[in-house]
């Protein structure tokens, strides 16, 4: 059977057990031909660093491993196409890691042709990381840069749905197959994205998540990224091996302060401690690749007048119940009557108005929280 170039580098791509490294030194190894490492011998594989007898044998045997048919099938069913290192259309950036995909599974139609920034962060995020999120990505997209993000819970959705919302585009990089969506939750999302941008994943129909395949997919969205930005994670988060996937590959990394007492700050705050820009608004990045070439700041559209943007007008109890959640705070009305001084009767009917007027919510352990 003889195989496109896109063929091989497909099959090569599906192979289970070789990873990412070793494909880049076989393809090394065999003149950059995806081809002549498909058919070479067990012998002529193993000479090249990395290589045993189970993946020579692999590559050798590729026919039993990879029904190439059925990918392909899959491919035109999912209406996605896989993209080689070769292309154009591959992110240039990516090209630059030591162990970059020989190609991505792509859904959606973006040309990779702009920018991106990545934005990563806490899956149990605050209300605050997540507006901080939503209007960060929101800004950046109408700046003219694609915002890249992992389609997780928390930060990534917020990051997403900010870029969507201002007409994109935005990429989410899968730590799973194409046809399997992750969390579930996230189908809108995953819709969305693909409708502004791409879905893009390095690995074959049918791969589930585990801690390796999030790993792997944390350096695609650093490495096909000018810059990272970390919004809310612990010390020990995986938006922490994203950043150092950053620091690794010569990326800007800036990061958003948060409370000193909240646990998914403190990630944060450590790089920021370690040399990340502090970050508190988007010209705090546009700042940074100002020298880019088409990318100097622009005005961000307004979606809303200011009237609407920040509602009705408040009551002077309302106001000062407001001021107490400045800086991110989260609140029990007890703890709010104090701070205003008002009785508790008046703070609780002012919460249930703020409530009804989308400035606050409530969270699960009893405690207020500005929108």
């Amino acid at each position: 059977m003889s195989l496109t170039e896109k063929q091989a580098f497909l099959v090569l791509n599906a192979l289970p057990g070789i990873g990412p490294v070793n494909l880049r030194r076989l393809l090394d190894d065999f003149g950059d031909d995806p081809g002549a490492v498909l058919s070479a011998g067990a012998a002529a594989l193993e000479r090249v660093k990395g290589v045993g007898p189970k993946i020579s044998g692999a590559v050798t045997g590729w026919r039993d491993l990879v029904n190439l048919a059925r990918e392909e099938s899959r491919l035109t069913q999912a209406g996605a196409r896989f993209v080689t290192c070769r292309e154009p259309t591959y992110p240039a950036l990516l090209r630059e890691l030591y162990d970059p995909p020989i190609g991505l599974y792509q859904k959606g139609d973006y040309a990779f042709d702009r920018p991106a920034i990545a934005m990563v962060g806490s899956r149990r995020t605050t209300l605050y990381g997540q507006k901080v999120a939503k209007t960060l990505a929101s800004e950046l997209a109408r700046a003219g840069f694609c915002v890249v993000s992992g389609l997780a819970r928390g930060i990534d959705t917020a990051a997403h749905e900010g870029a969507v919302e201002a007409g994109g585009p935005t990429v989410g990089v899968l730590g799973t197959g194409l046809d399997i969506i992750y969390p579930p939750a996230n189908l809108d999302v995953y819709r969305a994205v693909e409708s502004v941008g791409a879905v893009v994943t390095e690995f074959p129909f049918g791969r589930r998540a585990d801690r390796q395949s999030f790993a792997m997919r944390n350096r695609i969205v650093a490495g096909m990224s000018v810059g990272v930005v970390v919004i809310e994670s612990d010390k020990a988060g995986g938006s922490m091996i994203t950043a150092r996937f950053a620091g690794e590959q010569g990326r800007q990394l800036f990061a958003v302060p948060g409370r000193i007492d909240q646990p998914t700050s403190a990630g944060c705050h450590q790089l920021i401690q370690d040399g990340a820009k502090l970050t508190t608004c988007v010209d705090d990045i546009l700042a940074e690749f100002s020298y880019l070439e088409g990318l100097a700041p622009t005005p961000i559209a307004q979606t809303a007048t200011k009237g609407e943007a920040e509602g009705p007008p408040m009551s002077p109890i309302e106001a000062k119940i407001m001021a107490g959640f400045a800086g991110g705070a989260r609140l029990i009305a007890d703890e709010l009557a104090e701070i205003t001084g008002e009785p508790i009767a008046e703070v609780n009917t002012a919460l249930m108005m703020l409530e009804l007027q989308r400035r606050i919510a409530k969270q699960p352990d009893g405690r207020f929280e500005a929108v």
